[in-house]
This record gives structure tokens, C-alpha cells and sequence, in this order.
């Protein structure tokens, strides 16, 4: 049964770090594109990086120069570094995936992923 696993969230301080990862299991092959977004209460999830399986990387302007995403593929992992952390920054986190044969991402629109992860809730303090 395939899985995305995500981890990693947490609370810190305004102008802290944090790790996240996303873990795919229970597939053979890699995704040809993975993506985090994030979902405030009352709001639309919103894409915040994405990786295709050329390596292609995309960020969104909220988070852009604060974040860096990467996958291991042996590892069947996507992770998430976020640095200088903001209290806006603080709402659920979510990893999903998309298989195929395609090369890269094109569409960031959450319709077009079909797999997701549990979420993990990261809150920054002032």
C-alpha cells in the first residue's frame, strides 16, 4: 500500500529552522514529482516547493530565499529545510506526490496530486 510519511514539524522561535521529511513507501518506482504545500484554517492549500524527477525545482514566492527543497532517491525521501522562520509560517505542511511517466512537475495544482501525506504542524513563536 503506498504511504507518504511526512515529519519533521515542530514549534520554534521567530528566525529558527527546521527539517522537514516525506517519505514514500509501499511503490517501487520514484514519483515524477513531489511537492509540499501548506493549509491555514479557512484558507486553500497553497504549493510551496515541488520537485520533478529531472531535478527541476520550483518555490513559491511566500517562502522563496527561506527554503530548500531536495529528494534522496534511494531513499525515496523529499525533504523541506525552512530557515528564518516567521509566525506566518505557522499551519500544517503537507508532502504529496505524483506518479507517472512524465519528466516534470507542470501543474502544482493539489487536484493534480494523487498521493498525500498525513501532514505535520509547524508553529513558530515571536
Amino acid at each position: 500500500q503506498l504511504q507518504l510519511v511526512a515529519s519533521g514539524g515542530g514549534s520554534v522561535q521567530s528566525g529558527g529552522s527546521l527539517r522537514l521529511s516525506c517519505v514514500v513507501s509501499g511503490y517501487t518506482s520514484n514519483p515524477y514529482c513531489m511537492a509540499w504545500f501548506r493549509q491555514a484554517p479557512g484558507k486553500e492549500r497553497e504549493v510551496i516547493a515541488g520537485i520533478g524527477r529531472g531535478g527541476t525545482v520550483t518555490y513559491a514566492d511566500s517562502m522563496k530565499g527561506r527554503i530548500t527543497v531536495s529528494h534522496d532517491n534511494a531513499k525515496k525521501t523529499m525533504y523541506l529545510q525552512m530557515n528564518d522562520l516567521r509566525p506566518e509560517d505557522t499551519t500544517m505542511y503537507y508532502c504529496a506526490a505524483k506518479f507517472g511517466i512524465e519528466y516534470s512537475c507542470l501543474s502544482y495544482h493539489p487536484d493534480s496530486f494523487n498521493f498525500w501525506g498525513q501532514g505535520t504542524q509547524v508553529t513558530v513563536s515571536s
